[in-house]
């Protein structure tokens, strides 16, 4: 796969895929793995998380802290080698999206409701129920959840077997 190294504005939209499961299925940890075998692969890569919690990305103290603190809506920060973008209140997954579109792949972890393909980690049988949602991609079960393996007609893959999820991964980026 040959990877876009500088964008044209006609540029098609990266491909997106949504890691979902419930806490403590291991969609962190495989995205990590993903993302490791996607730069391998030559893959430009971006992530989105939707985090269910407050977090905090700014230190405080710093300049940018300080221009949140003071009530900035939109505080932006660049160096020679990274950037930013804090925003105050959500952001829907299509305004995260467009900061992207340099990209070939985005993994989206969470936003379970969007209608992207998705890899759905399943820990326990318990969570069949996530096999209803919209576009599922493919299932990624723990030992425990070995008996839904017959139970879906989309591609199941073992949790550690992250070397054949992600060479399907690769296929669909190629479509």
């Amino acid at each position: 796969m040959l990877s876009r190294l500088s964008h044209q504005p006609s540029d098609p939209m990266p491909l997106v895929l949504q890691i979902v499961g419930y806490k403590n299925s291991g969609k962190t940890t495989l995205i990590a793995k993903l993302i490791h075998r996607l730069k391998q692969a030559n893959c430009i890569v971006g992530t989105i998380k939707h985090d269910a919690h407050e977090f905090d990305v700014d230190k405080p103290g710093t300049d940018t802290w300080r221009h949140q603190e003071a009530g900035a809506d939109i505080t932006a920060i660049s160096s020679a080698s990274r950037s930013a973008v804090i925003s105050r209140g959500p952001e829907p997954l299509s305004v995260l999206l467009a900061h992207m579109r340099h990209a070939d792949i985005v993994l989206v972890e969470g936003f379970k409701q969007a209608d992207y393909p998705k890899l759905i980690l399943l820990r326990k049988s318990e969570d069949a129920e996530l096999l209803t949602l919209a576009n599922p991609f493919m299932a990624v079960l723990w030992p425990e959840a070995t008996a839904l393996e017959g139970a879906t007609t989309i591609p199941t893959y073992g949790i550690h077997d992250d070397e054949s999820i992600a060479a399907a991964v690769c296929a669909l980026i190629r479509r």
